[in-house]
């Protein structure tokens, strides 16, 4: 007599989630995160692919006779005083304005996680003296000292990217200091201290990579503040030079000639209130992927 044994009772329980799964769960249920994330995969795939496609170069002025012409089926978002396209001068200016963000980012993200984890794990006496400096640079004018930057040492792209960078690692430091100071002390890392685990690998190995969620939620709210102050740089003219663009140097062009063409204007300040909203949304989607008690 054969008998039938239910399955019921012995289904397998859920997988357990790792806390990078659980942090990509919270963010997709974030619909204003994935709003962002959504239109930066858009507009960044249009402005790395969409110059290739265009029939016109950036510098090219097939309208120069005509000037600033609007929409149209030729010229899609119009062209600018010159004659240029500005559908592909919008283009090119935003993978300028994303490049100078994403490797002035990297700068910023390379000095101010290693000064806070120097001064974080280094403690005492050490820690106070390279916080107290970081202390003196915020009293520092931001956005003086990379105007006086670009006036003394030139206006190169790679210096903007260096003198952006350079200013705005501090927070970071901040950030980093804290979480390396609240980590060294949790019981993982006195196992592997006891161990015998040297100090270079404890806090690379075991240290960092915990601090990585706070890491990343900041890098992704940075990126605006750069590209902002990269906008405001451009629009004083020292920052980006033509014939190259920025979204920051078309928003300066198009402010000189907004009354008899309010496209020059409108077409890249809104594509530039957009990145920078939805930079700013998937920044506060992703602190309360990784930290959701942040939002209660």
């Amino acid at each position: 007599m054969s008998t039938t044994v239910s399955t019921t009772a012995y289904r397998p329980r859920a997988e357990h989630l790792s806390p990078g799964r659980m942090a990509w769960k919270r963010l997709r249920a974030n619909r204003m995160a994935m709003a962002g994330l959504a239109f930066l995969v858009l507009f960044s795939t249009l402005c790395v692919a969409g110059p290739w496609f265009s029939p016109y170069g950036f510098q090219e002025q097939p309208r120069i006779a005509e000037g600033a012409i609007p929409p149209g089926k030729d010229h899609w978002l119009g062209t600018d005083h010159r004659g240029r396209d500005l559908a592909t001068r919008l283009f090119y200016g935003g993978r300028i304005s994303l490049l100078v963000g994403l490797l002035a980012t990297a700068v910023s993200l390379t000095i101010g996680v290693s000064y806070g984890a120097l001064s974080g794990f280094l403690g005492g006496k050490t820690d106070s003296a390279m916080m107290r400096a970081v202390d003196i640079l915020y009293a520092l004018p931001f956005t003086v000292f990379v105007i006086l930057l670009m006036v003394f040492f030139g206006r190169s792209l790679v210096l903007l990217f260096l003198a952006i960078g350079a200013v705005e690692w501090l927070t970071m430091a901040r950030i980093v200091r804290g979480q390396v100071l609240s980590l060294k002390q949790r019981a993982f890392v006195e196992a592997a201290r006891i161990l015998g685990q040297r100090p270079g690998k404890l806090l690379s190995g075991h240290i960092l990579p915990n601090a990585a969620g706070p890491i990343i939620v900041y890098t992704t709210l940075t990126i605006p503040n750069v590209m902002l102050l990269e906008a405001f740089v451009s629009f004083l003219g020292l920052g980006v030079q033509p014939p190259m663009s920025s979204l920051g140097l078309l928003i300066n062009d198009g402010a000189t000639s907004m009354e008899g063409a309010p496209w020059l204007l409108l077409v890249p300040g809104l594509a530039f209130a957009l990145t920078l909203f939805s930079l700013n949304f998937l920044g506060d989607g992703l602190r309360d992927a990784f930290d959701p008690q942040s939002g209660n």
